[in-house]
């Protein structure tokens, strides 16, 4: 009796885990990591290198470093998880699990990419070509993940919250949040700085934004006896 009390309760918790995951296409987990991987490409490579900067989460944690002498290590984690928790309770468990996979995929590839020198160096003395080549890297890379229902970072993810409570179109959602972060920014940042972090800032949000009008192709099966 008692081995079949043990036996029963494993089969319910199989059952419970597995049931976590109804809806979630592995299709959509590929296209999230595949996202996460170019977005540490691309923030590696040139964000790193050129001090050419996104607004969001980032470039708040700067500001509360500069004015409160508060860790971004500390600030990054709380805002990050702040707006994890906000977009859980809109946007529900799909985009918990794809947004686990976008996480891990981004601190997995960056730790990788790490262990190299930086595939362009001379891009950190050319600030215009950085903020259009990292506007595209970040603008492709987070819309494919915020396109199957992720967000690798908390930005992504405090965007789609708002844009589903708001209506408004995702990439001037980015926009907005992203314009306020960097007018507190000038506190403390020159202005001729912040005029290509706002350059990235737009082109990204404007990306994100046509990833997701980017209709996915159907494909009709051809009925039985039908010939081209």
């Amino acid at each position: 009796m008692r081995s079949k009390s043990i036996q029963t309760m494993h089969r319910s918790i199989k059952k419970g885990i597995l049931s976590g995951f109804d809806g979630i296409k592995p299709s959509s987990c590929l296209i999230a990591l595949l996202g996460s991987v170019i977005l540490a490409f691309g923030m590696y490579n040139i964000h790193s290198i050129s001090n050419v900067t996104e607004g969001g989460v980032l470039g708040l944690t700067l500001l509360l470093e500069y004015w409160f002498h508060i860790s971004p290590a500390v600030s990054g984690f709380c805002l990050n998880a702040i707006c994890y928790i906000f977009g859980w309770k809109l946007l529900g468990k799909k985009f918990v699990i794809y947004s686990i996979v976008s996480t891990i995929g981004f601190s997995g590839a960056y730790g990788i990419f790490e262990q190299f020198e930086p595939i362009y160096p001379a891009i950190a003395n050319m600030p215009f070509l950085a903020a259009i080549v990292g506007a595209i890297f970040v603008g492709v890379s987070a819309g494919m993940c915020v396109r199957v229902g992720g967000a690798p970072s908390g930005d992504d993810a405090l965007a789609m919250s708002i844009s589903k409570l708001t209506h408004l179109n995702i990439q001037w959602v980015y926009l907005l949040s992203d314009l306020i972060v960097l007018l507190m920014s000038l506190s403390y940042i020159p202005v001729r700085r912040i005029v290509y972090s706002l350059l990235t800032v737009i082109l990204s949000g404007q990306i994100i934004g046509l990833m997701q009008k980017i209709r996915r192709p159907h494909f009709k099966k051809e009925s039985p006896g039908t010939h081209s």
